[in-house]
């Protein structure tokens, strides 16, 4: 079965959002993030020459990817997606690109990708990776900059470190840095289910062409959601949190080139899903309460899987790599209402 038919039926999967950002947990200088907490560094416009310190701290003791996949796996989910690299730069995983990464720049120095690949091998996951293919706030040439709408910080851009926008060439941090990490995420990990690409706004279509073809290169099964930007996709990642009013369309025009730059509103394949969040915020953020209940995530599972829509469900461990109890006790509940 490839990819692509195994996506149809798999129906649920965890979304594991973890970096630096765990460390300050929302939380900076006495004052506290309404947003995302994994937004932190832009939104408190924590200079790198700062951020880079807490690397010096990260030193997550308690996590434990068989435990990570093994809950996963009790909570009926199929699939195991982590952030690879968020926004902020920092990698799960070891890079020879950059050195801003939990190998060589922390106390830790585990990768954390190649751990919880072998997990998912383990327990019967399929594994996939979230990889911020443009916004890189540890980077000069991160892209974002051409994009004023509203976000979950000061801007989209590392705006703070990197003032002068005229100065800021996307292609410079493509090369350098972006096609280099998904090279050595497609090569050294397995084989992966999926790509998660995320806010495209300065890519060009090239480049987005550029990095789906990539990945077809080094694993030609390997599904590409829609954030990657320019129509350069296999499936659609709905809006954050979104339950679609009207079942999406499963038969896509035969016709469409799924690797063309002209994009679609639709998936190709008929490949539908909807990354959501277990309270507010998608990194860990103490305060942040406002749990769903298992009784809703078990409703919501229902009503996406009827509509052909997969739930990929989010957790945001805590600094020292524990899921919170929260966490947990959600989850399994909601599987034993669903009936797994």
């Amino acid at each position: 079965m490839n990819n692509r038919e195994w996506f149809k039926s798999a129906g649920y999967g965890m979304m594991i959002h973890f970096g630096l950002y765990s460390l300050l947990a929302g939380e900076y200088r006495g004052r506290r993030t309404p947003y995302y907490a994994e937004w932190a560094q832009s939104y408190f416009a924590i200079p790198n020459a700062e951020y880079e310190t807490l690397a010096s701290s990260f030193n997550p003791v308690y996590f434990n990817a068989d435990e990570w996949v093994k809950l996963a796996r009790d909570s009926g989910m199929k699939y195991f997606v982590i952030t690879s690299k968020h926004h902020d730069g920092f990698a799960l995983f070891k890079s020879n690109c950059d050195k801003f990464n939990v190998v060589d720049a922390t106390p830790f120095k585990r990768d954390i990708i190649g751990e919880l690949a072998e997990a998912c091998a383990k327990y019967g996951l399929k594994f996939g990776l979230y990889y911020s293919q443009e916004l890189d706030w540890h980077h000069p040439h991160g892209g974002g900059y051409t994009n004023s709408d509203g976000c979950a910080g000061v801007s989209w851009d590392n705006s703070w470190d990197y003032t002068d926008k005229a100065k800021k060439d996307f292609q410079i941090c493509f090369d350098e840095k972006i096609k280099p990490q998904v090279t050595e995420i497609l090569t050294n990990y397995g084989d992966l289910c999926l790509i998660w690409f995320d806010v495209p706004h300065t890519i060009t279509p090239e480049q987005s062409l550029e990095l789906n073809q990539l990945v077809k290169k080094y694993q030609p099964d390997c599904l590409i959601n829609s954030r990657i930007g320019n129509g350069a996709y296999d499936y659609v990642s709905l809006g954050d949190n979104e339950i679609p009013a009207t079942e999406p369309p499963k038969e896509a025009d035969k016709n469409i080139d799924p690797n063309s730059l002209g994009g679609y509103k639709y998936s190709p394949y008929g490949l539908y899903e909807t990354a959501a969040t277990l309270n507010d915020s998608w990194g860990f953020k103490y305060y942040d309460q406002n749990w769903k209940t298992a009784e809703q995530i078990a409703q919501t599972r229902k009503k996406l899987n009827s509509m052909g829509v997969n739930y990929l469900l989010n957790a945001g461990p805590d600094g020292l790599g524990r899921i919170p109890s929260f966490s947990e006790e959600i989850l399994l509940k909601a599987a034993e209402i669903y009936g797994k």
